[in-house]
């Protein structure tokens, strides 16, 4: 599907996740890189499209109707409920790591610049900086949907409740304002999107997935916002099918290759005494129970959890780490980071396809 058809249905994937617990959860987009680098690559990327992408749905995040919600998530100060640290990281992230989303699709649409074959309606004199309108809209779109998914991660499972997050009645209300603000900006983002006025249709082939579980969850979860936002920048130009799919084919690579990176972190920090917690379903794990089996990983699961209601992460950290399925999980990463390169380097040389490129190398860099 095109702009308005292939955005919405990676935003019906990304809404309304399962509940988390509230602990220990931090806001990550795109910020494994090194703090110093990544900051350069946002602010050089940033100058070359011409818009302070940092702030990009500020402008719906300071509505009436979010300044209300606002004035009611004071309420959870004190709380460890997901949303209030969501919310502190719209406000004072200082490392340029939100709205890159939008960035990538302001600066796919300047790569590809304007179609030979545009309609009349698309003049080249519409463009600012290089970007036409439509695509500055896709890209507030894009993080709109992202920022809208951010907030519904805040709903926190009430049965994992302990004291120490809070008084009861405040996690609950924190879960109704996490499904009503959360619904707000969708409402907002599916609005923007009915203004591009491109709801044609396509045939769609019938999905085949050769690979893992991990990767098509994956993508479907994290990488077909950016991967189909990418594309629709193309459609929204008139680009041919094939710049389409190369805008699309970067933004799939990109995505995945940074989840591999946020992946691979806890076994690059830490030790078997104190290791990072980590989740039971990233990459490395998987890699993991696929080289030992699920026999052996069972077993493994059951003598850590032995007299535990939680795993003993020491335990599955080292057995991990001891085996290839980190190793392998780094291979994937250079292997997307690899393709994205390949893709934007399809595309004219320019400020803004160096810019990708630099993208790809700062989130997928090992």
């Amino acid at each position: 599907m095109l702009a308005l058809r292939t955005i919405a249905a990676a935003c019906s994937r990304l809404s309304r996740p399962g509940p988390l617990r509230p602990a220990r959860r931090r806001l990550s987009l795109f910020s494994n890189a090194t703090p110093s680098n990544w900051s350069k690559v946002v602010s050089d990327a940033e100058k070359i499209v011409g818009y302070p992408t940092s702030f990009m749905s500020l402008r719906c995040l300071l509505s009436d109707e979010l300044s209300n919600v606002a004035m009611h998530v004071r309420k959870l100060v004190g709380t460890r409920h997901p949303l209030l640290s969501t919310a502190r990281g719209f406000v004072y992230d200082s490392r340029n790591n939100l709205q890159m989303r939008g960035l990538v699709v302001l600066l796919m649409s300047k790569a590809a610049g304007p179609s030979h074959t545009a309609q009349p309606d698309l003049l080249i004199q519409d463009m600012v900086s290089g970007i036409y309108p439509s695509q500055r809209n896709l890209a507030e779109i894009t993080e709109l949907i992202h920022t809208a998914f951010l907030v519904h991660r805040g709903i926190v499972d009430l049965k994992e409740w302990t004291n120490s997050d809070g008084p009861l009645k405040d996690m609950q209300f924190g879960n109704k304002m996490a499904i009503l603000s959360g619904d707000f900006l969708l409402a907002n983002a599916c609005t923007g999107l009915a203004q591009l006025n491109n709801t044609k249709d396509s045939a769609n082939a019938a999905n085949s997935f050769n690979m893992a579980t991990w990767e098509e969850q994956t993508f479907l979860s994290h990488g077909a916002l950016l991967a189909k936002s990418c594309q629709a920048a193309m459609e929204l130009a008139k680009h041919d099918k094939e710049s389409q799919a190369l805008a699309f084919k970067y933004g799939k690579h990109l995505s995945l290759g940074h989840k591999l990176h946020s992946d691979l972190q806890p076994f690059a920090q830490g030790g078997p005494a104190e290791p990072p917690t980590f989740s039971l379903t990233s990459a490395p794990v998987a890699f993991h129970r696929q080289i030992v089996g699920q026999d052996k990983w069972h077993q493994q699961l059951r003598e850590a959890t032995a007299f535990r209601n939680q795993p003993d992460y020491s335990k599955l950290w080292a057995a991990i780490k001891s085996d290839e399925g980190v190793s392998s999980a780094a291979d994937l990463c250079r292997y997307h980071g690899n393709r994205a390169l390949e893709a934007i380097r399809a595309f004219p040389s320019s400020e803004a396809r160096s810019a990708l490129e630099n993208i790809a190398h700062a989130v997928t860099k090992i």
